[in-house]
């Protein structure tokens, strides 16, 4: 699938809205063994090591994500618990090489699998972040972007110290754009 022009950037310096022009882009889909796979891409402009202690440490992580912990080892407990909408993620660590790679499914037990891979490398003095997400074909793939593609914006801020709420507008914006991509 064709990665989305990006959302607008207006009121911003040309190197800013390169960032952010970059950093709005949607992500591309593609159908494969039953689920859409997702992969959403940002830059961040700080060294992985400190976007790899936002994806992996509860002070920092309930900034931009939910409360919870993530046990950084192969079969390690993954729990998160989003208070405001009654979602708990209870699973398992299924991948982590520390500062490179994380991933955990999207689920509690009982639920289908809904991997979410993070990949991490270092970019031009800051960190190229790769988001892998796995939704079964008969779940609402769209919705599952948008609200990646929220929290990733939540990401964004909190890294520079400046955590928001969870951007509704960014989420139904996108929503409409992946279901595009799926009818498409």
């Amino acid at each position: 699938m064709v990665v989305k022009e990006p959302l607008s950037s207006t009121g911003l310096t040309d190197e800013e809205k390169s960032v952010t022009d970059e950093n709005d882009a949607l992500g591309t889909m593609e159908k494969a063994h039953g689920c859409w796979i997702a992969h959403l891409q940002r830059r961040i402009d700080h060294p992985p090591a400190q976007v790899w202690a936002m994806l992996t440490e509860p002070a920092k992580f309930v900034e931009w994500l939910a409360p919870g912990e993530i046990e950084l080892k192969k079969g390690g407990k993954a729990r998160l618990d989003f208070v405001e909408s009654h979602i708990v993620i209870d699973s398992e660590v299924t991948a982590c090489m520390p500062g490179k790679r994380l991933e955990y499914s999207w689920s509690s037990p009982g639920e289908p699998e809904r991997p979410v891979r993070w990949d991490l490398s270092e970019a031009d003095g800051g960190t190229l972040l790769n988001l892998t997400l796995t939704t079964p074909e008969e779940e609402d793939a769209a919705r599952s972007c948008a609200g990646w593609e929220a929290h990733l914006m939540m990401l964004l801020a909190a890294i520079e110290g400046v955590p928001i709420k969870f951007p509704f507008e960014r989420f139904q914006s996108t929503r409409t754009e992946y279901g595009k991509m799926l009818t498409g």
